[in-house]
């Protein structure tokens, strides 16, 4: 489903005032009955259905979504005069076409990580965009190997051959130079609800303060998040001001403590992970980023330091691998279907002259595992930063 954006007032002003960020969100958002309807025409306007619509059962269960909101779609598109009902326990029959044909995209994906061109969601992007007959493809450079920064990942894009990019999990400044281009280019994840593109994400904000206030119920008050540089400047993203107005309004006093500053490498998050511990250690540890939530979980346990016994341990991300572990991982999961359909749809979209710029954000939930309990009585006697 998708969620509405948490109204929250947030801690830090920088940019629009506090409010209208999120009412700039909530206007340029779409509903999830209307990507999965978009979804659904472009299927009728490709020819993938003959004369009738399946039952919105088997559609539910291809594109991942509730019964309810394909029923909804499928009413849209009957509004439209794209559909007629038949009777009870009869497909819709399709009543029209649109003999537009797209022209084939080259769509080049940069991505945030070289790891990411294993991810599942990732690899089903670009296989939906090569079936929908676009010359898709991972980009040779990551942003992280051209160092986030606009001036090398500028040039890179100038001297690259491309119709249309989509941006993997994109700081803001980056964001900014792509919506700049009149070359088209999509969010996908990253600081996409700060810049006026097409896009699509969670919305782990609603997420993260439960977390917060489960774990301020077991009585911590030192706690920290840790992530990436991107998330953190200029100003910390939505997700991290909601983090630190969630821990304001329960009485807890904010500081760089909270969401550190670290140098964005292998060898300076175990650094600060080391500086943590050795001066004020947190009771809850929150990473987000999961190959940083590992190599967490590796240094921790290097220094005996284990969850839930000696700190709480929660990831913002969610990944496959957490199904081995034992204690489950306590982490913020969404479903990434509709995302991809919505960067699918948006190509398609293109590659018919439509200027689309509307964002799609997916309900992020928070899923309660074995990694996250009561403040250890050793800890507790310990005075906050």
């Amino acid at each position: 489903m998708i969620s509405r954006p948490l109204q929250a007032k947030f801690i830090w002003t920088d940019g629009p005032k506090r409010g209208q960020l999120l009412d700039m969100m909530r206007s340029s958002f779409s509903s999830l009955t209307d990507q999965v309807a978009e979804r659904l025409l472009d299927g009728i306007r490709r020819g993938r259905w003959a004369d009738a619509m399946p039952g919105r059962v088997a559609l539910a269960r291809e594109l991942d979504v509730n019964h309810k909101t394909v029923e909804s779609a499928l009413k849209t598109l009957e509004k439209a005069g794209w559909l007629e009902r038949q009777g009870s326990g009869k497909g819709r029959k399709i009543t029209r076409r649109e003999p537009v044909s797209p022209t084939a995209l080259r769509i080049q994906i940069l991505l945030y990580d070289k790891s990411d061109q294993t991810r599942p969601e990732l690899l089903n992007l670009l296989h939906r965009l090569q079936e929908a007959g676009h010359l898709a493809s991972f980009a040779g450079p990551t942003l992280q190997e051209l160092g986030m920064k606009v001036t090398r990942i500028a040039r890179f894009v100038e001297r690259t051959e491309a119709d249309a990019w989509i941006v993997e999990a994109g700081p803001r400044d980056v964001l900014e130079w792509f919506a700049a281009r009149p070359t088209p280019a999509f969010a996908l994840y990253g600081r996409l609800a700060e810049v006026k593109m097409a896009s699509a994400g969670p919305d782990k904000s609603s997420a993260l303060q439960e977390l917060i206030a489960r774990l301020i119920g077991f009585g911590h008050q030192r706690i920290v998040l840790v992530v990436r540089e991107e998330r953190r400047k200029p100003v910390p993203g939505i997700p991290e001001r909601a983090f630190l107005n969630q821990l304001e309004a329960n009485g807890i006093k904010t500081s760089a403590y909270n969401i550190p500053d670290w140098g964005d490498t292998p060898g300076e998050l175990h650094r600060i992970l080391d500086s943590l511990f050795r001066h004020t250690p947190p009771t809850a540890l929150i990473i987000g980023d999961i190959a940083l939530f590992f190599a967490t979980m590796q240094h921790l346990a290097g220094i005996g330091v284990v969850a839930p016994y000696q700190v709480s341990l929660a990831c913002t991300d969610s990944d496959p691998n957490f199904e081995w572990c034992r204690p489950a991982i306590t982490h913020i999961a969404w479903k990434s279907g509709p995302v991809i359909s919505r960067a699918v749809n948006w190509a398609n979209n293109v590659s018919r002259g439509k200027d689309d710029r509307r964002k799609g954000i997916n309900e992020a939930k928070l899923v309660i595992g074995g990694t996250i309990g009561p403040v250890p009585r050793a800890r507790l006697i310990m005075p906050p930063p």
